[in-house]
């Protein structure tokens, strides 16, 4: 595991893996340093979730500044929990990024060869999936939640880095980003079924059983399916934190439902070739 935060210069903190190449600015955001009041405190980067618009646009624009480049850059889609997969290109400039209605439609991962480019996906529990193609110089991003995980778009993602840009699975480098936990995950009897027909041979891994109740492993989940798809052991790097135990850094749909509250923030992974 190589996954670590870095304070920046502007109180911010950037999530971090040492495994990918200098080639690419990357960073997965936390919930310390932005403009939103509760319950989207402070650094909600959501358009979508019943923010101010005015305070979100204002820690995109600061998350942005952080990493070196402007808002107006950046591209980020409309997530459903799908498992389409988007290829950006130079036109998609800007798109979603400072209006949810211009976002990309209904799509749950984007990929590009486009340098100077940054891709942006929102989650608050969600399993944020980054790519890099070290040899073809391409990278993706996906959005796993339990929907996308049990849909393989893992998976389908490099399947789509390869036949698009020629990535292979021993050239690619994956970061898994802090989501909810099997610690945290507790799931109902619909999703256990659902995870013994995609995944049969690796059920007794996926679900975990506590005092009579049922977790899923998410990080397992999409690990699992890039392995099935090719890519080794080694080149998949698992954050390991929790967000609903670490809500105090990231947002967490599970944890605010549990302190009564029906809404939250979200937090971003962002992806960009220099």
């Amino acid at each position: 595991m190589s996954y670590f935060l870095r304070k920046t210069e502007q109180n911010l903190f950037h999530g971090k893996f040492t495994t990918f190449p200098d080639f690419v600015t990357h960073a997965i955001s936390t919930r310390i340093g932005g403009f939103s009041d509760k319950p989207f405190d402070s650094l909600n980067l959501a358009l979508h979730v019943g923010d101010n618009s005015e305070n979100v646009l204002d820690n995109r624009k600061k998350f942005a500044q952080s990493l070196g480049f402007k808002l107006e850059d950046i591209v980020t889609p409309n997530q459903v929990h799908g498992d389409k997969i988007f290829r950006v290109e130079e036109v998609h400039r800007g798109r979603g990024s400072q209006s949810y209605d211009d976002s990309i439609k209904e799509t749950d991962a984007l990929i590009t060869n486009v340098k100077n480019l940054p891709l942006m996906l929102c989650f608050a529990d969600c399993v944020p999936i980054m790519f890099v193609d070290v040899e073809n110089f391409a990278i993706g991003i996906a959005h796993g939640g339990w929907k996308g995980t049990l849909k393989k778009i893992a998976a389908k993602t490099f399947l789509a880095m390869k036949e698009n840009f020629g990535t292979t699975a021993e050239n690619c480098l994956v970061g898994i980003g802090p989501s909810i936990g099997a610690c945290c995950y507790e799931v109902g009897e619909n999703i256990v079924e659902t995870c013994v027909q995609v995944f049969p041979k690796n059920i007794d891994e996926l679900i975990i059983n506590r005092d009579g109740k049922n977790y899923l492993d998410l990080w397992a989940a999409n690990k699992i399916q890039l392995m099935e798809v090719g890519l080794p052991d080694e080149n998949i790097d698992v954050a390991g934190e929790c967000t609903c135990c670490n809500s105090n850094w990231y947002f967490s749909y599970r944890d605010a439902r549990k302190n009564n509250l029906h809404e939250t923030g979200r937090i971003a992974a962002l992806l960009m070739m220099k």
